[in-house]
């Protein structure tokens, strides 16, 4: 069922009246509501637990769901809007990233320890690769190799794609959130919370290439990249925040409020769009052309609307969400705002 402006706005003052002074908070400062326009939603198999990342597969028509509390991954066909293939054998799962010209799902299994290589069409296992806490991930094109970011291990964890071994494990140190591959500059980045620093790491030596501090950042976790301003962008859980951080300066140019428990966040290069979802249910839109952050939109969303992925070839959004009517689903939205 389609949830318009008046049905949020419902869900709001609801969120509000139970969440009292810490729920106004994501009032204070907002821009205006979220201009979004519901394309559907996709009914997920499994039970109403926890969702979390996303990696969506544009040319393939593909977005890749990590259900972190089935300990499950599901495949949505973003053509026919309906699931495609579901795959088990991933506990407590959370970083899912498709690598199409590998035919290939990676999933980190935290709940093992592992992460898990699938067929990317059949969701079947065919490998399991030690890699401890793992969390978030992301591949180096030129060198078919793997980085895993060890949350609790303080590690950047490095696999060789065309064997599924571990290379090398590089101290970050720390509790580490994700990390993310920066095509222009041929980096690694990785956000390091406890430090509050954005750690780069040449993808060839496996080394750390530079420690970077992010001041007005607390707990750095969620990372998006903007190769057309050379920008990236860091969320802080625990203040609430997001920077954006120049890749060419190597330094923070702003920092902005966003909801509560700020977590995943994406970018659409395209219409300099940034995305960013909170465990809150707030999700928070920026103009980020020119590498600036200047918001142009925000409000409540969903419960536990804490994910966002961007299709950079439809340029629809997508929000796996744990629970809407008793059951998960994948609600699909178009933005149609400034």
């Amino acid at each position: 069922m389609k949830i318009g402006n008046l049905m949020r706005t419902v869900l709001l003052l609801s969120v509000l009246a139970v969440s009292g002074q810490g729920g106004a908070a994501q009032l204070k400062g907002a821009v205006k509501a979220l201009p979004l326009h519901l394309v559907a939603d996709v009914a997920l198999p499994g039970g109403a637990t926890r969702m979390d990342y996303i990696s969506i597969d544009s040319a393939g028509h593909r977005a890749f769901l990590a259900h972190m509390g089935d300990g499950s991954v599901i495949s949505v066909d973003t053509a026919g809007l309906k699931v495609a293939a579901e795959g088990k054998g991933t506990p407590r799962v959370r970083g899912v990233l498709s690598v199409p010209e590998l035919g290939r799902l990676y999933a980190a299994a935290a709940g093992s320890g592992e992460v898990v290589v699938m067929d990317s069409g059949s969701l079947k296992v065919l490998a399991r690769i030690a890699a401890g806490n793992a969390d978030g991930l992301d591949y180096v094109p030129s060198l078919q190799r793997l980085f895993v970011t060890d949350q609790h291990g303080g590690n950047d964890v490095v696999i060789d794609a065309k064997t599924d071994k571990v290379l090398k494990k590089i101290p970050v140190g720390g509790d580490v959130g994700n990390t993310r591959f920066d095509p222009k500059s041929g980096r690694v980045l990785v956000a390091v919370g406890s430090s509050n620093e954005l750690v780069a790491i040449d993808p060839e030596k496996m080394t750390v290439a530079g420690r970077y501090p992010l001041p007005g950042v607390e707990g750095a976790h969620g990372i998006a990249i903007d190769p057309s301003t050379e920008t990236a962008f860091i969320a802080g859980e625990e203040n609430s925040v997001v920077s954006s951080f120049s890749l060419t300066e190597n330094k923070v140019t702003a920092v902005a409020p966003v909801g509560r428990d700020v977590d995943v966040l994406d970018v659409d290069p395209a219409t300099h769009r940034l995305f960013v979802a909170s465990e809150s249910g707030v999700v928070s839109v920026f103009d980020v052309s020119g590498g600036g952050l200047k918001k142009v939109a925000e409000g409540f969303f969903a419960p536990d609307a804490h994910v966002v992925g961007v299709d950079r070839s439809t340029h629809l959004l997508y929000f796996p969400l744990k629970e809407i009517g008793g059951k998960p689903i994948l609600r699909v939205e178009r933005y149609e705002g400034p």
